[in-house]
């Protein structure tokens, strides 16, 4: 006889989980929805095996903001080694490339600002984008060759942290849809001596910080560290404007009408903006004509 099901609670709100090495993004979801028993989860962004850092994990109504996080700035700490170009673009591909050219600190200085500001880049071929419906590194891992077209991605920052002459530490800081794996394939290549990510750190996404996260190790080694941990739904939006609004105004918009906006720091005409009321998240929506038009509300 089958034992009975758990019975999951409603768990709603963020955790900033600091992703060890080596696990996948699916398996840190899993872990800590275990921990939380909660019903619903998901992250904003994936982060691959052998990155660590910033997993912002999602619970109940706190899914609902995951395209607004996902849509926000990215930061990261990398490793480009110098000399070899892989499959994968990282530590973790088969070698097709190698060079016994090394890079003066000087040539990577002057490389860096080809890669700053809109830039056309085309994605790595083991990466999550999707080719008739399949995800590029599925096929790729099924021997199929995978052309992936070039994309204009935003990187605002890139910097040299230091460079033993062999491999180069970097800081990046980009916008949706940026691969640091293809900064440092093209960084590679641009230098004539090829080059890998051999270590990645992903250090904010959106409004999360590294001050705002917790590690695996901690939440494991402590029951209630998980829940402590816990973060309102709203910490998601935080780049958002904010309206307060009445319980009148609430009502309103989780019926799905929109709300006048007052003020003079009421968001501008066709800004995203999240309302709440007594400090709790009551919707998501656009400014139109001076009012909050809702597109998602929240049962909290």
């Amino acid at each position: 006889m089958n034992a009975p099901k758990k019975h999951r609670a409603d768990r709603h709100g963020w955790i900033v989980l600091d992703k060890p090495f080596g696990m996948t993004s699916t398996h840190a979801v899993a872990v800590v929805r275990r921990m939380l028993n909660a019903k619903k989860a998901g992250h904003a962004g994936t982060l691959d095996p052998l990155a660590s850092g910033l997993l912002p994990l999602a619970f109940g109504e706190a899914t609902k903001t995951v395209p607004y996080v996902v849509d926000g700035e990215k930061a990261y700490a990398f490793t480009v080694s110098f000399g070899t170009e892989t499959d994968t673009d990282d530590a973790e591909g088969r070698i097709v490339g190698t060079s016994d050219k090394r890079p003066s600190e000087a040539e990577i200085l002057a490389a860096l600002p080809h890669f700053i500001g809109a830039i056309t880049q085309v994605p790595p071929r083991y990466s999550a984008i999707k080719v008739d419906g399949e995800r590029a590194y599925d096929l790729a891992r099924g021997g199929e060759t995978v052309e992936l077209q070039p994309r204009i991605v935003e990187i605002h920052a890139l910097r040299l942290v230091a460079y033993d002459g062999q491999s180069a530490q970097l800081e990046a800081e980009c916008g949706k849809g940026t691969y640091v794996r293809a900064i440092a394939r093209d960084l590679g290549r641009m230098l004539g001596s090829l080059g890998y990510v051999s270590a990645l750190r992903r250090t904010r996404v959106g409004p999360f910080t590294e001050a705002n996260s917790v590690t695996m190790a901690a939440l494991e080694a402590d029951p209630e560290a998980v829940f402590q941990a816990l973060r309102s739904v709203d910490t998601g939006l935080l780049e958002l404007p904010c309206v307060r609004v009445t319980s009148d105004g609430a009502l309103r918009l989780k019926r799905g009408q929109s709300v006048i906006v007052h003020g003079a720091d009421a968001p501008e005409e066709g800004a995203t903006a999240y309302a709440t009321q007594n400090g709790v998240v009551v919707a998501i929506g656009v400014i139109e004509h001076g009012s909050l038009v809702p597109n998602r509300v929240f049962n909290l």
